[in-house]
């Protein structure tokens, strides 16, 4: 099977991203590099990038950029962890986890707007420089404050992350087909007359329009990122009620009185056996509605 040349050496891109910082000399270097190839990704997407439009904003060959990183996926490697690090996060001493996870997206938020091209780089399989990782622990570091068990913590922060990048991707097609075509999301859609005229028979799309459902659109970031820290403030909310549910259901079977061993996962246990469960089941289609 042919080797992936969208995927960096992994080994050599770890290198590169935690090696010892070069010196600073005249001419060219491996962050004067980075800085052109997120110029270039800027202006072009990440897409439009190669090597020889790197070069050529130093007017040097395309062979010469070989001697500070082996190619383009390592090089996107680097400009990922590049503009990570212009936006450092403050010290969150006395911010509560909610406060703090919302601060971390809307920073997050604003380095997609400002470099489109990021969500493209995103991948499972994408290598952390120190930057990208000064700021996951960060986000883990005040998540840590809502008090869910470790796993719950890391999960909360790749779902508030991951619905940054979700919307970042949406808003940056969509700019970006405007930036091709010169014809703006709104007017597009406003010429589609044709397909308008074929929606009468969805009555309740025509309701909610007609109730002016849709004449001034809620924010997408705004809205999605309130509402999933709503639903993580209902995890945290609900924590003390799921071990008093433990505590106070794991007790007796609720059908003979036995005790329950209290060693399962998951929903607490009504009944000490299969047969007890059966027998609570027949007892129920026993009685009448």
């Amino acid at each position: 099977m042919a080797e992936d040349d969208t995927q960096p050496d992994p080994e050599r891109a770890i290198e590169l991203l935690w090696g010892a910082a070069e010196p600073e000399r005249p001419g060219l270097s491996l962050g004067r590099i980075v800085a052109a190839a997120v110029e270039v990704a800027d202006a072009d997407g990440l897409a439009a990038l190669s090597m020889r439009k790197v070069a050529e904003r130093f007017g040097t060959t395309t062979m010469s950029l070989y001697r500070y990183v082996p190619g383009k996926a390592e090089l996107v490697e680097l400009m990922r962890d590049a503009v990570y690090g212009e936006f450092p996060m403050e010290p969150s001493d006395g911010l509560g986890w909610r406060a703090g996870l919302e601060r971390w997206a809307r920073r997050a938020w604003e380095r997609y707007r400002r470099h489109p091209w990021l969500v493209h780089s995103a991948g499972t399989r994408r290598l952390p420089g120190p930057n990208i990782m000064a700021g996951y622990d960060h986000a883990l570091d005040v998540a840590s404050r809502s008090g869910l068990a470790p796993a719950q913590v890391i999960a909360v922060v790749n779902l508030v992350g991951g619905f940054v990048e979700s919307v970042a991707r949406q808003a940056g097609e969509t700019a970006e087909l405007q930036r091709r075509t010169g014809v703006s999301h709104e007017r597009w859609w406003s010429e589609r007359e044709s397909l308008f005229e074929r929606l009468d028979g969805y009555p309740a799309l025509e309701r909610l329009w007609k109730a002016g459902g849709m004449d001034v659109p809620l924010d997408p970031f705004d809205f999605g990122l309130r509402r999933t820290l709503d639903g993580v403030q209902a995890l945290v909310d609900g924590q003390g009620s799921e071990v008093m549910r433990d505590e106070t259901r794991g007790g007796e079977c609720v059908i003979c009185g036995n005790p329950l061993d209290g060693g399962g996962r998951g929903r607490p246990r009504d009944y000490c056996s299969r047969a007890c469960q059966q027998r609570a089941y027949r007892k129920r289609q026993a009685q009448p509605d």
